[in-house]
């Protein structure tokens, strides 16, 4: 079973993948799909807010953030790391329960990035928004840091997350039932 949808002015088809016994969701990934990750770009630029520089979480958020950045004229982004790494000086945390993952993942902000973040206006990208969950981690990091979040985008809001009105998206993406139907927002 797949779910067809125009993105960005192009068709793509996710295939759908169980969540549980009763509940689908379609299958998004930009990895490898570099005329999707571009045309992405292109599309939520044109809605972006004034910001001083963009965060994403690893790892599905980090090509389309570097097209964002590169399309822009952006020198850099931010990327909050699933594990620390030895390079890090320090480390801000947040915890995250992501329903695409089957535990409580932990994502790490390193102390310079964070001092760069402090006083500056953050907006947040990802490829999909759905619970919410990695938005409030991601969040959380840039008001420890001293940042401010004037944004969150994505390029797919899933279920109930394309009823909010504090996020910008490209499409809506329906969850779906245990026979492929697409379930009401």
């Amino acid at each position: 079973m797949v779910y067809k949808i125009n993105i960005a002015g192009l068709d793509r088809e996710l295939p759908l993948c169980n969540l549980n016994e009763s509940l689908k969701i379609g299958a998004f990934v930009m990895f490898g799909d570099v005329e999707l990750t571009i045309a992405c770009a292109k599309e939520l630029l044109k809605r972006i807010p004034e910001h001083d520089i963009m965060l994403t979480a690893e790892s599905k958020g980090i090509p389309l953030t570097y097209e964002m950045a590169r399309q822009s004229g952006e020198n850099n982004y931010l990327l909050a790391r699933k594990m620390p790494k030895l390079y890090m000086t320090g480390v801000f945390e947040s915890k995250v329960k992501s329903i695409t993952t089957a535990k409580e993942q932990t994502l790490y902000l390193d102390t310079k990035d964070a001092e760069f973040m402090k006083g500056k206006r953050v907006v947040i990208v990802d490829d999909v928004i759905s619970t919410g969950e990695s938005l409030r981690a991601l969040e959380k990091l840039v008001d420890d840091a001293g940042g401010v979040v004037v944004g969150k985008m994505a390029v797919l809001a899933e279920g109930e997350a394309a009823n909010r009105d504090d996020i910008i998206f490209l499409e809506p993406l329906p969850l779906f039932n245990s026979k492929g139907e697409a379930l009401p927002y």
